[in-house]
């Protein structure tokens, strides 16, 4: 059995899915530190300007040190970040071919307000995999390993939003495609807007021989 452990994070990135859905069992680190410049508060989409970063503001821990557990962090609500981060989705992507088609199911994600990043990210995932009708079996960690052993494939380097590797992704039709050319690795939600249903097909497909 393919099991892999990963960050859980803000609708992330187009490998992190292919990997879920191409693993037979998903665990999510949950005895981590919360660490900035990564997917966890970062999502990146497409825009008629370019790549768009939307980035989750947070509330900083008073530990002198500065570490706090990533299931600690919470959200600084007062500056309206979710009403911003929807405005500039439905910019983006209102005229690609399914947007609409997963419009009703995600807006609630902006509409409620949540106190914990985790349970923000964790409630996007959820949406995200019934988006894909997809079903995976995810666990949480129950003691944190710096290396984990075998047959766990720790895959939580992919969290992190800054030089990140070629992946080697294959193409999609993109809204932008003419004014930017393609634009590898950004959020879930540009496959699924673009390729509606098709979405979980590209993923079965995606080499990953270089991560898995």
């Amino acid at each position: 059995m393919k099991t892999i452990l990963l960050h859980p994070g803000y609708c992330l990135p187009i490998v992190h899915y292919a990997c879920i859905v191409q693993a037979d069992h998903v665990q999510f680190e949950a005895l981590d530190n919360y660490q900035k410049q990564s997917y966890r508060t970062r999502t990146k989409i497409a825009t008629a300007s370019g790549v768009l970063q939307l980035t989750i503001p947070i509330k900083h821990s008073r530990n002198p040190e500065g570490h706090q557990l990533y299931f600690n962090v919470r959200l600084e609500n007062k500056f309206h970040w979710q009403r911003d981060h929807w405005r500039s989705l439905k910019v983006a992507y209102q005229t690609s071919p399914f947007f609409e088609y997963y419009e009703d199911t995600l807006e609630p994600l902006y509409t409620t307000e949540y106190d914990t990043l985790i349970n923000f990210n964790m409630a996007f995932h959820d949406i995200i995999m019934d988006c894909l009708q997809l079903e995976k079996e995810i666990t949480y960690t129950e003691e944190y390993f710096r290396s984990p052993k075998e047959p766990i494939k720790d895959l939580r380097n992919l969290i992190t939003s800054k030089k990140e590797p070629d992946y080697g992704l294959p193409e999609y039709h993109q809204l932008f495609h003419d004014k930017h050319g393609y634009l590898p690795n950004i959020s879930i939600l540009d496959l699924l807007f673009n390729e509606g249903p098709n979405a979980i097909s590209y993923l079965e497909k995606v080499n990953l021989s270089s991560i898995l």
